[in-house]
């Protein structure tokens, strides 16, 4: 069945059998979170994939697709759609539309047609989740890919209309929760203490609605959990920063020269 499908920017790659892969795989199929346009340092333990969570700063998801073919991607953020805020299966879920050898970063929650509203990292008190009243999916970014049905072409597809409500439909807005509400949620609950995602300032980002055939069997998934560095390191994904792990790390040589007092060579 041909569905309505909003027009991103993203990517993947194609596969005999769903597969949960590296966020970086030798495909050249890639799922990546970057801060200031840069990607941010990822942690294979525990059977997952981490990354560091910056308190405050915003960032992007960039996902790429290397194939000659289009694909379809269910993207989300602490459970929820990142294109509708809906909580569903990765088959029901409004996918975004890539084109073949396409890269880009999705900025946001896509709230209009035009507009996203950027991720950040913040605690779980303040996030997007929890004002959406439900935080048991929070620091987890999850992308499921799938491949485009071979069919012949239906003319008739290039001239359907834009459905009236696709428009319209936007992703809920939420007021912004002041330092004393933050701070009594956290006293209620140390969970809401965790990492997860708000909802950021404004951004363009156009998109359009496009009909696309997806395959019934998922291509390939990526899921990357993300914690701030204190509970990356007491998860064991990273070493606490402290005296004794430096001197851990000291070697006793180097392909280096001793410095010359007269600063020749």
């Amino acid at each position: 069945m041909n569905r309505m499908l909003r027009l991103g920017w993203v990517g993947v790659v194609t596969f005999a059998a769903a597969a949960r892969l590296a966020a970086h795989d030798q495909s050249g199929f890639s799922a990546s979170i970057l801060v200031d346009g840069a990607p941010q340092p990822e942690y294979v333990a525990r059977g997952r994939i981490y990354v560091e969570a910056l308190r405050g700063r915003d960032f992007t998801i960039r996902l790429s697709n290397p194939t000659a073919a289009r694909v379809a991607v269910a993207l989300s953020v602490d459970g929820r759609n990142v294109i509708d805020a809906k909580r569903t299966g990765e088959h029901e879920a409004t996918k975004w539309i890539l084109a073949p050898g396409q890269t880009v970063d999705i900025p946001g929650w896509q709230v209009s047609g035009e507009t996203a509203r950027k991720f950040f990292f913040t605690e779980t008190a303040s996030s997007y989740a929890k004002w959406l009243g439900d935080t048991s999916n929070v620091g987890t970014i999850e992308a499921v890919f799938f491949r485009e049905k071979r069919r012949e072409p239906i003319a008739a597809l290039q001239e359907q209309g834009l459905p009236a409500e696709a428009e319209e439909k936007t992703a809920p807005r939420p007021a912004p929760a002041s330092p004393s509400a933050r701070s009594r949620a956290s006293a209620a609950n140390d969970a809401d203490g965790f990492a997860a995602t708000g909802i950021g300032d404004r951004t363009d980002f156009r998109v359009t609605w496009v009909a696309f055939e997806e395959e019934s069997a998922p291509a390939a998934r990526v899921s990357i959990r993300y914690e701030f560095r204190p509970e990356l390191v007491r998860l064991g994904v990273l070493r606490p920063k402290d005296g004794l792990s430096t001197r851990e790390q000291a070697r006793g040589f180097e392909r280096e020269y001793a410095p010359d007092p007269d600063g020749r060579r």
